[in-house]
């Protein structure tokens, strides 16, 4: 299935009975904290625009009451938003008429909740049937199709058993093999993995990212943590008080965060795990010297690579295995520290 891209423009939501009557307000200046204590609406999105890629993760990132929960509810419009559009494959979903809507979220979205979302009345491969059972197709193919996922989603054996007789981390496996049982291009995790143990919760992103390199789908990943983020996303926003604050890939929030807010989030993150060897190579200066490392390799794997084989210098090799760079252990070091004035930055912003 061909994956389209998700485009967002200048979407506003204010919550309360006359939203569109502050719109103009809000563009002109309008607080966030005056529109509630003078006329008692929320905002909860203010001029988004995010381009979503194509087959790829998009991770809509904030603290709670950021207005992340806001925007993805968006996408299938399960809230309908004050002003602006949501474009899939050049489509406003926003003017969709009832029954285009409809058929939108039947085939197009599949959404996975924190809370799994899962019927207790139900057996694993009940659940997982279900998408289709509202979509009509024969029992057959939804039984073929659901086994299929059960199976690629590790749960092999399980199909009999009822929710309550699984743990958090099955159950969230459940969910995610009905998502993808549906077959739809557009997958909206919300907080899909925050309410799992740090260790099943890397294990499900791990599956995630092992089923993403095969199946392309256009996700849209919402979480409040920042290594799941860099660890997921193709690209991120960063949201806050329902704007966007910064966007980009994980490389470019994480070497120029855009103000003392998001220094602050990236202050801790484990750099050598983001950054990429060929954003801190060199041009080459004669032969290439050292060993071989391959464009795209994280700074923590270059080190450990190099460490092993005690070489002090590397040079980068593309796709093709042509020379482009060249990498000191010691520049590799240098840049896995978080710099100085990240930390006053983050101090100011505390």
């Amino acid at each position: 299935m061909a994956s389209h891209a998700i485009e967002i423009r200048n979407l506003y939501k204010i919550f309360g009975p006359n939203g569109v009557d502050f719109i103009d307000r809000v563009k002109a200046g309008m607080s966030k904290s005056e529109l509630n204590e003078k006329y008692g609406h929320v905002l909860g999105l203010q001029d988004i625009n995010i381009s979503m890629p194509a087959g790829g993760v998009m991770v809509v990132m904030g603290l709670s009451g950021s207005g992340k929960s806001t925007l993805i509810r968006h996408i299938n419009r399960l809230i309908e938003p004050t002003a602006g559009e949501v474009l899939y494959d050049g489509v406003d979903v926003c003017r969709m008429n009832e029954a285009d809507l409809r058929d939108f979220r039947r085939h197009k979205t599949a959404m996975v909740f924190q809370k799994f979302a899962l019927l207790p009345h139900r057996t694993v491969i009940e659940n997982t049937v279900y998408g289709l059972e509202i979509q009509g197709v024969p029992a057959a193919e939804r039984q073929k199709r659901a086994r299929h996922w059960i199976e690629r989603v590790g749960l092999s054996g399980f199909e009999n058993h009822y929710p309550n007789q699984l743990s958090g981390g099955m159950q969230q496996r459940v969910g995610l093999a009905r998502a993808l049982t549906n077959d739809a291009d557009i997958l909206l995790m919300d907080e899909a993995y925050s309410a799992l143990d740090p260790l099943i919760r890397v294990d499900m992103q791990t599956v995630l990212l092992e089923l993403q390199k095969e199946l392309k789908k256009t996700v849209v990943f919402i979480t409040h943590d920042l290594d799941e983020a860099l660890r997921l996303g193709d690209k991120i926003a960063i949201l806050r008080d329902g704007k966007v604050v910064q966007q980009g890939t994980g490389q470019e929030i994480v070497l120029n965060p855009a103000d003392d807010y998001i220094t602050a989030f990236v202050k801790e993150v484990n750099r050598g795990r983001v950054i990429n060897v060929e954003t801190i190579m060199t041009p080459l200066a004669g032969n290439p010297e050292g060993m071989p490392i391959a464009a795209g390799t994280v700074l923590e794997a270059a080190a450990r690579a190099m460490t092993a084989a005690n070489q002090t210098i590397a040079h980068v090799v593309d796709a093709s295995n042509r020379p482009i760079g060249s990498i000191p252990l010691a520049a590799i070091i240098a840049s896995m520290v978080t710099p100085a004035e990240h930390d006053q930055h983050a101090q100011a912003a505390a």
